[in-house]
């Protein structure tokens, strides 16, 4: 009974405390502000945190974590298990009152704004494209808490992670009409200047890790740039320095101002109210509606180190999971095995297969690492050749790649060359880029239709429908003729 009234007792504090907080929050004059790159937060002082007194609760100022001692949590179920339950959220699951206090004020990190234009996407993504936006949700939680740190130890906002659930679903493998890659949507030339790196055999704009960083520093650039978060978030999407062009043209540094005028496409111009609708429903689903939803488990991984380039399937077998398993973990590589000449590449495995593979691997002879090898044919190449020259049968050779007909080889095909008994059809089905391709919308035109209304109905530009259905210059279209609008 002592240990109940306890426990009570460091509820009715955490609530107190709480209230105290929020009534912080609503006065800002109240508590200085903490500013972090144009994003006003209001914070309770450290002191305040570790001086409340929560019984049973123990506050490590060092690390930030508050939890239930285990005297506490044994004494109520004999299967808790302390080290498992190593944060608050984990403690109030733990007595079932999570969902109590779940209603609690919902902080952001960016400016936020509430206006016609954000309520516009908050009702498209919650009607138009709920089924989608609910598997978006169930991908975040796979991803954010890496995307998170990451953006924090680069001094942004973590709110601005869910830029990656606007530019692609926080689909690592996404591929837009515009070439563009991963989950930040980098287009080859400004992956190149962020020192992402490309080539036949895997391309860093799909690496979670690599391309967090690179949109971090990318985004802090932008934001160094024009020194507000709104026009920084704008530029991402147009470039700067279209972005730079509209503020002089116009003579305004306010993008609600900017978006008034023609000069801005109206992709660009409804990049800022998607983001901020994204958030919110992000940050509290359930009060839109998105409930039961089949959260995936974050990342967790290992690092090994490859010296020389190794087939995938071989990692896999030395860590007992299968091969899509470890393609998933290392998104960038886009075929079979690592890049070849690589040296001591870092591949990831599932958090606890490192004892695994590290012993095995290191028995295998570096001859025995790849069981295949990749050619692209050249002039006056021909299946016998290559046979004699890798020393397998070219009867393998055909099987594999499904030749029928060995005389009928075309200058730049791949092929993949068995250089052992057995194979993996997987193998042969990454000689094929493996990227989700956004798919085209099409919309049939009607009588009283003109680019500039189908523009403005689907969020393009007039020049993005010229571009798509090769109209050059010339607005002149039919009904019943069938465009392209994304």
């Amino acid at each position: 009974m002592r240990k109940l009234s306890n426990l009570f007792c460091w509820l009715f504090h955490l609530v107190l405390f709480g209230c105290a907080l929020h009534t912080d929050m609503g006065h800002p004059s109240a508590t200085q502000p903490e500013r972090i790159l144009g994003a006003e937060l209001v914070a309770a002082p450290p002191e305040q945190l570790y001086g409340l007194e929560l019984p049973f609760t123990v506050i490590d100022q060092e690390e930030g974590h508050s939890f239930l001692p285990s005297d506490l949590g044994a004494a109520l179920d004999p299967a808790f298990h302390p080290e498992e339950e190593q944060s608050l959220t984990a403690s109030l699951r733990f007595f079932g009152i999570e969902d109590q206090l779940s209603t609690a004020e919902v902080t952001y990190d960016i400016p936020m704004v509430d206006n016609a234009q954000v309520q516009k996407y908050i009702r498209y993504y919650t009607e138009k494209q709920r089924k989608w936006f609910t598997v978006w949700l169930q991908r975040s939680t796979r991803y954010v808490p890496l995307m998170e740190e990451i953006f924090a130890e680069e001094g942004l906002p973590r709110d601005l992670v869910y830029l990656a659930m606007i530019e692609s679903g926080f689909n690592p493998r996404a591929y837009s009409w515009a070439h563009a890659v991963g989950p930040w949507q980098f287009i080859s030339s400004t992956g190149k200047l962020m020192g992402l790196k490309r080539d036949w055999w895997h391309d860093e704009r799909r690496d979670i890790e690599k391309s967090t960083r690179a949109a971090a520093r990318f985004l802090k650039d932008l934001y160094g740039r024009f020194d507000d978060w709104y026009l920084a978030l704008a530029a991402y999407n147009a470039g700067p320095g279209k972005m730079s062009r509209a503020i002089k043209k116009y003579k305004s540094r306010d993008f609600w101002k900017l978006c008034r005028g023609r000069y801005l496409a109206p992709e660009t111009k409804a990049y800022v109210p998607k983001m901020l609708a994204v958030v919110q429903i992000a940050k509290q689903p359930a009060k839109y509606g998105f409930a039961d939803i089949d959260w995936q488990e974050p990342l967790a991984w290992e690092t090994v180190i490859l010296p020389s380039s190794t087939d995938l399937e071989i990692v896999a077998d030395f860590c007992e999971v299968d091969y899509e398993t470890i393609k998933a973990l290392n998104p960038e590589l886009k075929r079979w095995c690592t890049p070849p000449g690589a040296k001591n590449y870092q591949m990831r495995v599932p958090a606890g297969t490192r004892d695994l593979f590290e012993p095995r691997y290191a028995e295998l002879p570096a001859s025995k690492r790849a069981n295949y090898q990749h050619v692209r044919i050249k002039n006056g190449d021909t299946l016998s050749a290559l046979a004699r020259r890798y020393g397998v049968r070219v009867k393998d050779i055909m099987t594999m790649n499904n030749i029928r007909n060995a005389n009928r080889l075309k200058v730049g095909q791949d092929l993949v060359l068995p250089l052992r008994k057995g194979y993996n059809p997987k193998v042969v089905a990454s000689l094929k880029d493996d990227h989700n391709k956004t798919r085209r919308s099409y919309y049939t035109v009607r009588k009283g239709d003109s680019l500039w209304s189908i523009s403005r109905r689907f969020g393009v530009s007039t020049k993005q429908l010229r571009v798509w259905n090769r109209l050059g210059w010339n607005n002149i279209i039919r009904p019943g003729q069938k465009l392209k609008v994304s």
